[in-house]
């Protein structure tokens, strides 16, 4: 046991350190001598780190191909389905934002007299995903398919259009809300324009190219004061970012039809409402704030006006949708290359009948039965407008289109839908609250 202690422990461990500095320091001399050597062992790890990178990037792409909602036989099958044409000469429509308010009355519209309707929906959380799901499930009882995803998958659009000879997109999927711009500005660049272009992108690389049939909106006009607003007005002064970035859309979507072929229609929507609604707009928040007492909230323009909208009925918006895509000609490209101009229009869509806001607030108080706890307010420098009002000639005259739900009837249908999804009873001279209410 000595002998292995005296082997392993010497009598003089100084001299074996330095022998084995000496050692370290040779093996090193050797490894790193010549410059040509440090550069291979650079070039070594160099290597090694570009492999590791190389393969988490496919451990990456690997989990989400795997953990993506959509590809498969049986979903291509179900795909092809909800597509289908169910009518001669019907549509085949790929519907963005199809979860949405607009996108799901449309989608209905276009089921019901048998197009073909694909929905496709990222079912956000801007607002309550419950009353989107909601939707989906109108659209599931008329056997209309929902993908659930982004406008900015390029993979699955590209997916879609391989599955499905669409012959229209119409595209409603984007970022509303003029106030919430203040709060997440990167949400609107995200979907208005991002997505925007990634949808016109495998729109134009599709055989057949689609037409394109897509919501701008009444607030591009921004802070224009010729009334009514027209098309031909100018549209280079925007109040809001959400604003900037439809008007933008326009721009990008000229471009494509410029370059591609792609055939475009624009619809600028004016204060779209009505049942199955969004529940940030005034109209619908109004609703639920009477109905539980609390205060709302009415601004006034700086003057002292009232502020006053083109308050446009769900149904007369769906009208203008399906009668564009209707008139809209074919696209002229194939592939990604243009055979010769196409069509490129823009329509606004409202109802030509501006309200103010204590006028919409009284009519609510009608249709409910209690009176709203107001509180009269300034508007704040937050993007909005004080008023809108939309010349509806050009659209009238191309697409036969007549509005014919004024605010009072339309805000009676969407009461009466308000009550009922969320679980209060009328009875005499008030509204209660029954056990099925939903939470908002």
């Amino acid at each position: 046991m000595r002998l292995m202690d005296e082997e392993l422990f010497p009598s003089t461990p100084g001299k074996i350190k330095i022998e084995r500095a000496h050692t370290i320091h040779r093996q090193l001399y050797r490894c790193f001598a010549s410059t040509s050597t440090i550069f291979l062992w650079a070039l070594f790890l160099i290597a090694l780190a570009a492999s590791y990178a190389t393969f988490q990037s496919f451990v990456d792409s690997s989990s989400r191909y795997f953990a993506a909602s959509w590809g498969g036989l049986q979903w291509e099958k179900q795909v092809r389905a909800s597509a289908a044409p169910r009518r001669p000469g019907g549509l085949s429509v790929l519907v963005t934002g199809a979860a949405g308010f607009v996108g799901s009355h449309v989608s209905l519209a276009l089921r019901k007299r048998g197009d073909g309707v694909l929905g496709l929906d990222n079912f956000n959380n801007y607002y309550d995903p419950s009353l989107k799901k909601a939707r989906r499930a109108l659209l599931d009882g008329q056997d209309v398919m929902v993908v659930e995803g982004d406008i900015n998958d390029a993979r699955l659009l590209a997916k879609l259009f391989a599955v499905v000879p669409f012959t229209h997109v119409m595209h409603l999927a984007a970022q509303a809300g003029v106030r919430y711009a203040i709060e997440n500005p990167a949400s609107y660049v995200h979907s208005n324009i991002a997505g925007l272009v990634t949808l016109l992108e495998a729109c134009k690389s599709a055989d057949p190219q689609p037409a394109v049939v897509w919501a701008s909106s009444s607030s591009v006009y921004g802070l224009n004061e010729e009334v009514p607003f027209s098309e031909s007005d100018l549209t280079d002064r925007p109040a809001s970012l959400y604003a900037a970035t439809k008007k933008a859309g326009e721009e990008i979507t000229h471009t494509y039809n410029h370059i591609y072929g792609l055939s475009i229609t624009g619809l600028r929507f004016f204060t779209v409402y009505g049942p199955w609604g969004r529940p940030d707009m005034a109209y619908f928040s109004f609703t639920r704030n009477i109905l539980q007492g609390k205060p709302i909230t009415v601004y006034r323009g700086r003057s002292g006006t009232d502020l006053a909208r083109d308050f446009t009925f769900i149904d007369d918006i769906v009208k203008g949708c399906v009668a564009s895509l209707d008139t809209a000609e074919r696209s002229t490209g194939s592939g990604g290359r243009k055979s010769g101009p196409s069509q490129y229009r823009i329509f606004n869509l409202g109802n030509t009948s501006p309200v103010t806001v204590p006028a919409l607030v009284g009519i609510l108080e009608r249709h409910l039965r209690v009176k709203a706890k107001q509180k009269v307010l300034e508007m704040p420098g937050n993007g909005d407008v004080p008023f809108t009002h939309a010349n509806i000639s050009l659209a009238r005259a191309e697409l036969g289109y007549q509005p014919t739900t004024n605010l009072e009837a339309g805000l009676k249908k969407f009461v009466k839908w308000y009550l009922s999804y969320y679980g209060y009873k009328a009875r005499n001279d008030e509204v209660t609250r029954t056990g099925s209410a939903k939470i908002m």
